[in-house]
């Protein structure tokens, strides 16, 4: 099957004015101006009428957030204060269902607002849901789109010392073992992968340091990635500090993550040195713009991540700290709260688009995706113009992003439509938002 996007109306690729070619599912030919495919196509989509860009990429969610959006228990507080009233309404009301309603919610909007790839950090094993992962690959494989599932884990607990409830935590034999499992069922380390995993203890301080080192000895063993939260608020320094007598950094270095299988969430309380010893080291660092407005967490620093040699990605966070799932949103958000960090001349749409396409990619280590290059996956997010907020617009790519686009027309993963007329091709939007809306239901009624 030999597809061409035939002259869009603007492109974010060099030298493809005149369209882009697919065939099995990669890239295969651009075209210039004026310049015709170099033999027939079975499919020709005019895009005249679109802005076409690679497939976003989300590299840090919590899915199942997406039942506790606008929680009157949470709003208007900073991250652990924010934590300490969401945790016991999840441990109480995330079940398999609903939980499956939370993912497939998030995964939709996801794909409507243009992504193609999305990443979730899923923590949360009450009893019951020992099969989250097993959950969220179902979900991921019926929607059709790109998914690294993480799995997370947390094994200290209030009991501990922690912040989350016992109900919600696991003991590493039990954590290490279901790591195997979904490494040994679902990793697929191949180009052009649907399905990836990697190893994800929520954050140093609700995890031990063993289960953070036999982490790291997993990922090495099936070749996988590594993710946690890191320098997200000063709350979490002043944490480090007094339980392990370092800081954030300091304790990841000690548990041997320090490597480029590694990407972190957030990144925001680096001092200089550290941003020199994470660039060294070639690790990842998901910025998450909205998410760290929303609970006044700070401002990371991508410029100089970047300038160290850290892939810098994008994520929308957790649905309960966005509060949407709409990644083309965050870019605004990301363009936005870097001008006020930086300046306006030094940080560009382009900046944005970077880090939400290859630099995501990069921190997934994907080499495959994240952008319009021949040889790529042809994901591919398509936008139209034709809003009220983009009247007057003069440059296409710059608009998607200072106007607000929210909803690309189509989309498509590996050569595959999975949105056509702005609709997910296999999903019934009006059912889904009534049954996530009836099961959010259940997270209010202890109120």
């Amino acid at each position: 099957m030999r597809t061409w996007i035939k002259t869009p109306l603007a492109v974010l690729a060099e030298n493809a004015a005149g369209g882009i070619v697919i065939e099995d599912g990669r890239i295969t030919e651009l075209l210039p101006s004026g310049a015709t495919p170099s033999s027939p196509v079975d499919e020709t989509f005019d895009a005249s009428s679109h802005v076409v860009i690679p497939g976003l990429v989300n590299t840090h969610h919590h899915f199942f957030q997406t039942l506790t959006r606008a929680h009157p228990s949470a709003i208007n507080k900073e991250l652990f204060p924010w934590l300490e009233a969401l945790y016991p309404i999840w441990a109480r009301n995330v079940t398999p269902e609903t939980f499956r309603l939370g993912t497939r919610l998030a995964l939709t909007e996801l794909l409507m607002s243009g992504c193609t790839t999305a990443a979730d950090h899923h923590y949360l094993f009450p009893q019951g849901l020992e099969n989250a992962i097993d959950i969220q690959v179902e979900e991921a494989t019926r929607l059709g789109i790109r998914m690294t599932v993480t799995r997370g884990s947390m094994n200290l607990s209030q009991k501990d010392g922690g912040l989350p409830p016992d109900s919600v935590v696991q003991d590493e034999d039990t954590i290490l073992a279901d790591c195997e499992r979904v490494l040994s069922r679902y990793h697929d380390a191949s180009e052009g992968a649907q399905i990836q995993v990697a190893l994800a203890p929520c954050a140093p301080f609700t995890v031990t340091k063993r289960l953070m080192r036999e982490s790291v000895s997993l990922a090495e063993r099936f070749d996988c990635r590594l993710h946690t939260h890191l320098g997200e608020t000063v709350d979490e320094d002043d944490y480090c500090l007094h339980h392990f007598q370092c800081r954030p950094v300091d304790y990841l270095e000690e548990c041997g993550w320090l490597n480029e299988r590694v990407w972190l969430a957030h990144g925001i309380h680096f001092t200089d040195d550290e941003i020199k010893r994470l660039g060294h080291a070639c690790v990842g660092v998901c910025h998450c713009p909205t998410s760290n407005m929303t609970l006044a967490s700070g401002q990371c620093r991508t410029k100089e991540l970047e300038a160290a040699g850290s892939p810098v990605g994008l994520g929308v966070d957790g649905s309960a700290s966005n509060d949407n799932s709409n990644l083309m949103e965050s870019l605004r958000h990301a363009l936005m709260i870097n001008r006020l960090t930086y300046d306006a001349a030094s940080v560009t749409h382009f900046d944005t688009y970077r880090w939400a396409t290859e630099g995501s990619a990069r921190c997934l280590g994907r080499k495959d995706i994240g952008a319009i290059e021949i040889g790529r996956q042809a994901d591919l997010a398509l936008y139209t113009l034709d809003e009220l907020r983009f009247s007057g617009s003069g440059d296409p790519l710059a608009a998607l992003i200072l106007c607000g686009a929210h909803t690309a027309d189509r989309v498509m993963v590996g050569g595959d439509w999975k949105v056509v007329d702005a609709t997910p091709v296999h999903m019934d939007i009006a059912r889904l938002r009534h049954e996530h809306g009836e099961a959010a239901r259940r997270f209010l009624e202890a109120l």
